[in-house]
């Protein structure tokens, strides 16, 4: 559970000091007043990083040279600071992100198992007809914060990847030889590998977490078939080869082809996740009701999953996904929140909640003035 935080200077934020309960914390205001930033200032405690960008930059506020977040979750105190490009501050480097956990230096990967959190927001409601890269993250979300060695690998890939592209380009100019290439091949198809393996035993163990919420929230449509989530790699195995045999079969027969395009164009980096009820791709024929109720069950049952590791429920956070659902989908999401030790909700408007909800929660007020943004609260009950 977040017990309390601290923020400077991120986002809209100059200064942010907040304690937090049990139960459901409800952050309520107009749009673009902080409410999805401080969300992010959480997850940043979370995982190390922000679910809204990949450049740490973004989040330091317009004319700071550093952002910092603290949080205190048990007897830990997480610590992430982001140093603007260009500017230097207290020994930390240029663009640099420093994390800390009881003061002590941390990688990244350390945070996993210290808060754990869940994140539903309204992008992920494209998450069964949206891109490939938006599935693929999820499952790397999950998967990471069930195992600091999968974010190791999955790290370990994108460098090879990366290294990969950079000299397949060179070689379409002409400014390096295809030999080169298998110095990178080995670490890609090691971690590569181990990626997609782990990617699967994560699909394993969330197939039945996935079946009881979908059957939960909808037992219409579950009733037509099971709920399961397929992953479709572009290296599929062959009778007696291993995931890394098949991709370096893949990675040989489009050898020409990645010159060509001066990219890697096989590997997990491009695998994909169909959702499927009965067997069929909901991408193709699900209305608007049937896909929400996948993802919710999706998010529940990841919910469900990371419990199941320790006991212990991760952090739910809402952002302003209670008016993309319908009332009966609402009820169901209100019942879980109620069952967890904490969740954060941020919406408009409190009138657009269930009036229990209300009742059970401490709310905080988010609001803008010449300062930034601002945290009103709390207030119990409401």
């Amino acid at each position: 559970m977040l017990e309390s935080l601290n923020v400077r200077d991120l986002r809209g934020y100059a200064a942010l000091d907040a304690t937090f309960g049990a139960g459901p914390q409800l952050i309520w205001g107009p749009n673009a007043a902080g409410k999805t930033s401080l969300l992010e200032a959480i997850v940043l405690l979370a995982w190390g990083r922000s679910h809204r960008t990949s450049t740490d930059s973004e989040l330091v506020r317009w004319g700071s040279d550093l952002a910092r977040v603290e949080g205190r979750v048990g007897s830990e105190t997480i610590e992430v600071a982001i140093v603007r490009p260009g500017a230097q501050v207290g020994g930390t480097g240029s663009g640099r992100k420093r994390i800390r956990v009881n003061g002590v230096p941390r990688r990244a990967g350390a945070l996993v198992g210290l808060l754990r959190a869940v994140v539903f927001a309204p992008e992920e409601m494209l998450l069964v007809i949206g891109p490939p890269g938006l599935r693929r993250a999820a499952l790397d979300q999950l998967a990471g914060q069930r195992s600091p060695t999968y974010l190791r690998d999955l790290a370990t890939y994108g460098r090879a990847l990366q290294q990969r592209n950079s000299l397949l380009r060179a070689i379409r100019e002409e400014q390096a030889s295809r030999d080169e290439l298998r110095y990178w091949d080995g670490p890609l198809l090691e971690s590569g590998s181990v990626v997609v393996a782990e990617r699967l035993r994560t699909l394993r163990d969330l197939a039945e977490p996935l079946s009881l919420a979908h059957a939960e929230i909808a037992p219409e449509e579950a009733a037509a078939g099971r709920l399961t989530v397929r992953y479709e790699t572009n290296a599929p195995a062959l009778p007696g080869e291993s995931p890394r045999d098949a991709l370096a079969r893949r990675l040989a027969e489009t050898a020409e082809k990645e010159v060509w395009n001066g990219t890697t164009l096989v590997g997990p980096h491009r695998d994909d996740l169909a959702f499927e009820l009965g067997g069929r791709d909901l991408a193709g024929f699900a209305s608007r009701g049937q896909q929400r109720s996948a993802i919710l069950a999706f998010k529940l049952a990841e919910l469900d999953l990371l419990t199941a590791l320790d006991g212990h429920p991760p952090l739910l956070l809402l952002d302003d996904v209670f008016s993309e659902l319908d009332p009966e989908r609402r009820s169901h999401l209100v019942r879980r929140i109620a069952a967890l030790p904490q969740a954060f909700v941020t919406t408009t408007t409190l009138d657009d909640l269930d009036p229990g909800l209300r009742r059970a929660a401490t709310s905080w007020q988010v609001g803008a003035d010449e300062q930034g943004a601002r945290l009103v609260g709390p207030e119990t009950g409401s």
